[in-house]
């Protein structure tokens, strides 16, 4: 007996096993991009930390060719003592494709491991835009907890279930 598997006509290792589970980003665009600074040049010379207003969204829908769109929607509001300083608002996408995910495991995958990745380039267009629009430093995200966003909305979505 051996441990060789047997080969087929090509010489290739036949086997039965499914793919490994992974996914591939094959694309990485910016869908709409928004940055206001209504009081410049006077909001460039303000003194003081403006209080920061974040929004974080995130969508996933499946497309007919199997692969998979998830966005990532932050709008970041600056203002200090109720005056705007500057509003940026970035939908930034990305498509990917899935291999070898059980089921119950696509939707945490699509909104959290996806947004994981997409983050540090949405992160530099945001600073980037702050940059461009004249403030310095620029506007840096701290990193987001897509995992604690995913089980906060379940618990939500379980809570109102269970009210209904």
């Amino acid at each position: 007996m051996t441990d060789v598997s047997p080969a087929d006509a090509n010489g290739a290792a036949q086997t039965n096993q499914a793919p490994a589970p992974g996914f591939r980003i094959l694309a990485q665009f910016v869908r709409d991009l928004s940055f206001e600074n209504p009081r410049a040049p006077d909001s460039l010379r303000m003194d003081g930390k403006p209080a920061i207003d974040m929004g974080v969204e995130l969508n996933a829908q499946g497309r007919p060719d199997g692969l998979f769109e998830v966005d990532l929607k932050l709008s970041i509001k600056a203002s200090l003592e109720n005056a705007p300083v500057f509003h940026v608002e970035l939908l930034y996408g990305g498509l990917f494709q899935l291999t070898g995910i059980p089921e119950a495991d696509i939707e945490p995958m699509l909104l959290i491991e996806c947004p994981r990745y997409l983050f540090p380039y949405a992160r530099e267009i945001v600073a980037r835009a702050t940059a461009d629009g004249g403030f310095y430093p620029p506007f840096m995200l701290d990193p987001i907890d897509f995992a604690g966003i995913y089980t906060a909305r379940q618990q939500q979505q379980a809570q109102q279930g269970g009210a209904a």
